[in-house]
């Protein structure tokens, strides 16, 4: 701690909150690619823009890699310590209390889409450099922020970044938990498409790895007879709108959402709607399917229902199906699996072909990320611990996390905060904020990082 810098970040506590404002103002979901510095759309593009500006007016150099990435730089000598953030979001869903890009700040929260995930964060990191720069501080290592735009998706844009930039000799990223996360499972997402001709059809979620908050379905049985089951869907906190409709019965499913890292945050509607579905008096090939897509996932958090709950150090398997789109031929279903590190990621796609193989299920699209490890004994993740505990208190070790970060696009990186356990907002789900509070706070402790790992002694 140093307290020109804590003074520092204390005077800026307006501009802090306005400019985290501005970025959550954003919609930056990724969208088409609008050209020339806009690969993820003119939101994510505005969002980038906006950070870098920010960087400018705090007199740091900065670089916009394409659109792809942004750097801002400080130092000039010394290896290269990297703060990895985000300014690409999730799509807002429903159900929020706040508009999700107004960024209105209510009982000392800031709400909005991002945030907690990974806007407040980025913002707070900026600032942290410039109470560090404005403190005279002298440098051993060079500091960059770094900038990305398709974490929530593709993650392209540190592709981009590794082909064109320079690899940080150590890095951190403040997009997970305090104190300090240095075990990450590893990450599966697959798509399938299955083949069914059936009366019923199922549509719901927004991306694989959020828990699928709403799902439309229509039935082909009257109201009347969906309504005795309706209990099935009721008694598991989900609501449901019902309406006669030509040829049977539509129906909303209102479940909600939550990160797909820990599905057991969240009310998966789609399972809800598969669960009612089998116990309908469906018959012939709408009964066969409806029975087998329940029995595949039930509502299972862990994959138990294809013998995949698996646990190690890493922790334990998570399996989310995320996103269902329904035709006349058949469905397309996205899941997202958070895997112990110990575990092949073939094992999970052998067991979801299994399941779905009554459908003739073909692999459109799979994606994987090893898991991440950096031992606690490195300066990386000795010296963050040290800065937590300086500045909180308590030494506490650090975690293993279902989730996935920037940290494991590079080779000795760890996320470090920035969500306080029990304190920061619902990431992925309606309501999303962060508090003013908490916000500081993250600046504070991103700045205390700044001064043990660049900072000479």
């Amino acid at each position: 701690m140093n307290r020109i810098v804590d003074e520092y970040i204390e005077s800026k506590k307006d501009a802090i909150v306005r400019s985290v404002q501005e970025s959550v103002r954003f919609p930056s979901v990724e969208g088409e690619n609008a050209g020339e510095g806009a690969p993820f759309g003119p939101a994510v593009k505005g969002a980038l823009e906006h950070a870098l500006a920010l960087g400018t007016q705090l007199g740091f150099r900065t670089e916009n890699l394409d659109g792809y990435a942004g750097c801002i730089d400080y130092g000039d000598e010394g290896e290269l310590l990297g703060i990895v953030c985000h300014v690409d979001v999730v799509p807002e869903g429903e159900g929020w209390s706040y508009p999700p890009y107004a960024a209105e700040i209510h009982d000392g929260k800031i709400y909005g889409r991002g945030a907690q995930d990974d806007k407040g964060p980025a913002i707070a990191a900026i600032y942290a450099l410039a109470a560090v720069k404005e403190a005279g501080l002298k440098l051993k290592r060079r500091v960059r922020i770094i900038l990305g735009t398709n974490e929530e998706t593709g993650w392209g844009c540190m592709n981009h970044y590794k082909k064109v930039a320079e690899i940080p000799a150590m890095s951190f990223s403040p997009d997970a938990e305090y104190p300090l996360v240095n075990s990450e499972k590893g990450i599966y997402h697959t798509a399938w498409r299955c083949k069914t001709k059936t009366g019923f059809t199922v549509n719901g979620g927004t991306r694989a790895n959020v828990v699928c908050g709403k799902a439309k379905v229509f039935i082909p049985l009257p109201v009347e007879t969906v309504e005795t089951k309706l209990h099935i869907v009721t008694e598991r906190g989900m609501s449901v709108e019902i309406a006669a409709a030509e040829g049977g019965t539509a129906l909303t499913v209102n479940g909600l959402d939550a990160h797909g890292s820990m599905p057991e945050h969240g009310k998966n509607a789609m399972l809800a709607a598969f669960a009612l579905l089998a116990a309908l008096p469906l018959e012939g090939e709408d009964a066969h399917t409806a029975r087998i897509l329940h029995e595949a996932f039930r509502f299972d958090f862990h994959g138990e229902s294809m013998g995949l709950d698996r646990s190690d150090a890493s922790g334990r398997l998570t399996m989310n199906p995320g996103v269902i789109k329904w035709d006349e031929e058949g469905f397309t279903l996205f899941i997202d699996v958070r895997h112990p590190t110990s575990m092949p990621f073939i094992e999970v796609r052998d067991a979801q072909q299994k399941a779905l193989a009554p459908f003739e299920p073909e692999l459109l699209h799979e994606k994987q990320q090893d898991g991440h490890f950096i031992a606690e004994d490195t300066e990386l993740v000795s010296k963050l611990l040290d800065v937590y505990a300086e500045r909180t208190g308590k030494r506490e070790a650090p975690l293993a996390i279902g989730g996935g970060t920037y940290a494991r696009a590079f080779p000795n990186a760890v996320a470090f905060g920035c969500e306080i356990p029990g304190v920061s907002g619902p990431v992925h789900m309606p309501n999303e904020f962060i508090g003013v509070d908490e916000l500081m706070f993250d600046t504070h402790m991103i700045a205390d990082a700044i001064i043990a790992l660049a900072c000479a002694e």
